[in-house]
């Protein structure tokens, strides 16, 4: 019995990890400008980033944070069910990070890679991706709706827990 009862414990356990290692952030409409939205204090901790719009020109921003020799890993992603997965590229919420030291960058969707996310069993279409060596500082997100639709950007990679300032 004892057994049965540790082996369930270590599987709940174990089963919880990816639940708070991606973590996910619903940014609000209240952030609608970089320094208004959080911050992710660890731009290299996986962060599963959902931004919901319902009209286009709505505007959704957030921060990441990243050190000297950090990677920036960004992707862009919609669930792979109506209405998003049959918006056309043109429709979809446009991206720009600019870095620390001002440079703009606008993710192009260069893909439609299916993506099942495991712990909620959710597929999910890739539509972009950055990897690149960071610059030490702020990192800046915004997100333009083009039309009513929803999006959910990958930030970070490490699966460790991390944290999420606002207000600041």
């Amino acid at each position: 019995m004892k057994k049965i009862i540790a082996a369930t414990l270590a599987l709940t356990l174990l089963g919880m990890a990816p639940a708070a290692a991606h973590q996910p952030v619903d940014l609000l409409n209240s952030d609608t400008t970089p320094s208004a939205g959080p911050l992710l204090v660890d731009g290299t901790v996986s962060f599963a980033v959902r931004a919901s719009f319902t009209k286009a020109g709505q505007k959704k921003a957030f921060r990441a944070a990243l050190k000297e020799g950090d990677q920036l890993d960004v992707q862009y992603l919609i669930i792979d069910k109506k209405p998003e997965n049959k918006l056309k590229n043109s429709k979809l919420p446009l991206l720009v990070i600019t870095s620390p030291s001002g440079k703009k960058t606008t993710m192009k969707f260069t893909e439609r890679t299916e993506f099942l996310e495991t712990y909620s069993r959710t597929m999910y279409l890739y539509l972009s991706r950055i990897s690149e060596v960071a610059e030490p500082g702020i990192y800046s997100f915004m997100i333009t709706a083009r039309t009513k639709s929803a999006i959910t950007l990958g930030v970070g990679a490490r699966e460790v827990p991390g944290e999420v300032l606002r207000g600041q």
